[in-house]
């Protein structure tokens, strides 16, 4: 298995290291060590030059190849200068030149093969430091090029394992940061909803109401003025609603304190939405079943909601300016029924269906369910929110 490629320290080209482990490598010939060690050929100027001169170019002409191939070239470099020790005098460059590839192949390979490889190597080489010596002695050049390339393979397999820690910190600093971001997102498009429904449920109805007189007032304004001022009446009270239901989220929206919340109405300000929408002109009909006060928390809430929207969509889109509430508490549910005569022909004030899509993602939140549509000359809207046995406020 190879590991990713790196970069040094000091960031230097590639090919500027090669170039010094190349000089470094061939510098060795300044330094020749024409005595002999193994069985061959012993005082041969010629032999001697060759011994020196080959390992050192075979070498150091394989070392830019260990990036890409760091083992094969460690092995050959090693084989080399077993050659070279047990055939003639070891060459200093051949050993160097193992050693580098040593480090190259266990900052690049998996510790098993690298420790594999470069143990063997090193031991390998230990021993033809005794199988080659002379009268008994042991060459001491050898064996310090086998304990060089033990150590080499274990610095180069430290490198690999801080490269691996190094890039293992990166990534989790990167996940971190991913999920921090991935998170703000979620936050602010949560943010972003709960607003846009505020803003919905706190000017919708009113500006319907103001929609709606205002049509009326323009078409009784020359026949019928008494009519018309109280339209207009109504349009200056359901503005002077919207004004300071707007200022009310402002405040909250500009407020620091994370603990404001914007004060939620529940069922038990439903006479007053009611009142609302009869001055405005609706009437309603509210039908109660069983104990309200079982619903508390959020349920109540959004119970509230629904039948806000249910009656906002009555006013804007029903005809005969009626509408029908039903609340009928089980035991571990609240069902909602808001029904209201529609039109054949779906004439009516034009709606986006943003107040229907908000208030599902609300039931949904509470693991409720709704259904909306018409059936025959009726549109209802059902909801059932699940509540505790036994809950009360």
């Amino acid at each position: 298995m190879t590991l990713a490629p790196h970069r040094s320290a000091t960031h230097l080209p590639d090919w500027a290291w090669d170039a010094i482990c190349i000089a470094v490598v061939v510098l060795t010939l300044a330094f020749p060590d024409p005595g002999p060690m193994g069985p061959g050929p012993r005082n041969i100027d010629a032999f001697v030059s060759l011994t020196a001169f080959l390992p050192v170019v075979l070498t150091a002409a394989a070392l830019p190849l260990r990036r890409r191939w760091p083992t094969i070239v460690t092995i050959g470099c090693l084989i080399v200068y077993a050659v070279t020790a047990f055939v003639g005098p070891a060459s200093l460059g051949a050993g160097i030149a193992a050693v580098i590839a040593a480090y190259a192949m266990a900052s690049r390979r998996l510790r098993r093969l690298s420790f594999t490889v470069g143990g063997l190597g090193a031991l390998a080489v230990g021993i033809l430091s005794v199988t080659v010596a002379t009268f008994g002695v042991v060459e001491l050049r050898v064996f310090q090029v086998a304990a060089a390339i033990a150590v080499a393979t274990a610095l180069g397999d430290s490198a690999r394992s801080r490269r691996e820690y190094l890039r293992a910190v990166e990534e989790r600093a990167e996940r971190a940061e991913a999920t921090r971001e991935a998170e703000a997102h979620r936050l602010v498009a949560e943010e972003r909803l709960r607003i846009a429904q505020d803003l919905h449920d706190t000017v919708a109805h009113r500006i319907s109401v103001i929609s709606l007189n205002a049509g009326v007032a323009s078409g009784a304004l020359e026949k019928r003025p008494e009519k018309a001022r109280a339209s207009l009446a109504t349009i200056r009270e359901a503005s002077r609603g919207v004004l300071s239901d707007i200022g009310e989220l402002l405040r909250y929206l500009r407020d620091d304190n994370d603990a404001v919340e914007v004060p939620q109405p529940g069922l038990a300000d439903l006479p007053e939405l009611i009142a609302s929408f009869e001055a405005a002109g609706l009437h309603v009909t509210l039908e109660t079943t069983g104990d309200l006060s079982r619903v508390a928390g959020a349920i109540d809430r959004v119970a509230y909601r629904v039948v806000q929207e249910g009656l906002t969509n009555a006013h804007k889109h029903g005809r005969k300016h009626l509408a029908t509430v039903k609340l009928k508490v089980r035991e571990d549910s609240l069902d909602i029924d808001v029904t209201n005569p529609a039109y054949d022909d779906g004439a009516g004030l034009p709606g986006s269906g943003l107040g229907l899509v908000g208030m599902s993602e609300r039931v949904a939140a509470v693991r409720g369910s709704v259904l909306s549509g018409r059936e025959d000359n009726t549109f209802r809207l059902r909801a059932r929110l699940p509540i505790s046995k036994g809950s009360t406020r």
